[in-house]
C-alpha cells in the first residue's frame, strides 16, 4: 500500500504551490485560523460577541462573520478586534522564500 504524506495531497488535490488555486486555498486557511484564534480569545476573556462588538464599534454579525470566515473584514477592523481582546499580533512577512521580520 502507498502512502502519501499531505504536501503530495494537497498537490494533487489543491494545486502546487504557486498556482491560483493553492494561493486562494492557503489564504482562506489562514482567514480560518485567524478566526478560531479570534473567537477562543474572546471567549477566554469571557466576552459574547455582542460585547466584543461594542468594544471594537461594530455589530455582533460581524464578530460572528469574522470568527466564521465569512466575510473578507478591513485589517483595521481585525486589528481593533485583537487590541480589544488584548492580544499581540505578530506578522511575518516573507518575499522570495526569505523571511523579513518586523
Amino acid at each position: 500500500m502507498k502512502t502519501y504524506n499531505l504536501e503530495d495531497l494537497t498537490d494533487k488535490y489543491i494545486g502546487k504551490k504557486g498556482t491560483k488555486k493553492r494561493d486562494e486555498f492557503e489564504n482562506e486557511l489562514r482567514l480560518d485560523l485567524l478566526g478560531q484564534a479570534i473567537k477562543q480569545a474572546r471567549q477566554e476573556r469571557n466576552l459574547t460577541q455582542e460585547e466584543l462588538g461594542e468594544l471594537v464599534g461594530v455589530k455582533k454579525a460581524q464578530i460572528s462573520k469574522i470568527e466564521n470566515s465569512a466575510t473578507d473584514a478591513r485589517f483595521t477592523t481585525i486589528l481593533k478586534v485583537f487590541e480589544a481582546l488584548g492580544a499581540r499580533v505578530n506578522f511575518n512577512v516573507e518575499l522570495n522564500n526569505r523571511k523579513i521580520a518586523y
